[in-house]
This record gives structure tokens, sequence and C-alpha cells, in this order.
């Protein structure tokens, strides 16, 4: 793994106590504790403390009189939770932040560059169905990044 960046696609399975065994090459990249959040389109973020610290001083400048700034600010920060490793390397996943991204069972994780997402299976798999495609849009910020 390059340093500070997640990579790759893993599927993998909770335990019956709701915990998370994250892959082994993300597992290195997140250290002994990190953060896991609501993310966006039904998923999970979970970012190392370092990077949490960094988005939580960006929080710090909003202006707080804006309503969509704390409903933002409520979204992530509120739900984010704590994960500490066990010896066998499984975090539990809080059950309202299972709840919110429908994981039961199955999941999967991305490494997104500096977080990595956590899905349940099924919906990853309708998500990636409906979007894994470039569509103009996409072409376009693809473009602006010299890819």
């Amino acid at each position: 793994m390059v340093s500070g960046m997640f990579l790759g696609e893993y599927s993998h399975t909770l335990d019956a106590k709701g915990r998370l065994i994250m892959p082994a090459k993300f597992r290195d990249g997140l250290g002994e504790r990190f953060i896991v959040t609501k993310g966006l389109d039904k998923c999970l973020f979970a970012y190392t403390l370092e990077e949490w610290t960094g988005f939580e001083q960006k929080i710090k400048e909003l202006p707080l009189a804006d309503e969509g700034v704390r409903r933002f600010v409520r979204f992530f920060v509120g739900s984010a939770a704590e994960c500490e490793p066990d010896n066998q390397g499984r975090s539990l996943l809080p059950p309202t932040l299972r709840t919110y991204a429908g994981i039961e069972k199955e999941l999967v994780s991305l490494g997104v560059s500096n977080r990595i997402e956590i899905w349940s299976k099924a919906n990853w798999d309708a998500y990636n169905d409906a979007s894994n495609y470039i569509d103009a849009e996409l072409a376009g910020k693809m473009a602006q990044l010299g890819f």
C-alpha cells in the first residue's frame, strides 16, 4: 500500500457479534485505532486517526450558524465511532452504523485513496450495476485530473 493511500476491493463477512476483520492490506494502514462513520450512498467511511483529525480541523472552520453545516456535522461527526481492533484484528461496527449501511453479514471494503468505504454486498452490487460506467460528467472530471 502506498503510504496514506488505500486501494482495492475486498469481499468478506461480519462475525456473529457484528465484528469486521478488515483486510490485511488495510489493517496496517489504518493503525491501532481508526474512525468509522456514515458515508455517502449508504456506505460507511473508515479513516485513519490522522485523516480524521484533519477532517475535524476543517469542520471547525465551517460557519456553525449555517443550517446545512450543522446537518453535515451531525451526519458525519455525530455518527462516528472509534474502532480498536482486538488481537485477531476484529473491530466492532456499531449497530447504528450497520443499520444505516444495511450491513447484515456479507460486505465489501473498497480502498478509495484516503479512506475505506464499507458497503453491504447487496448495496455495493446494486450501486455498481447502476453506475459502473463512465458518463460525460465523470469523463470531464477525469480529464481535469489528467487521466
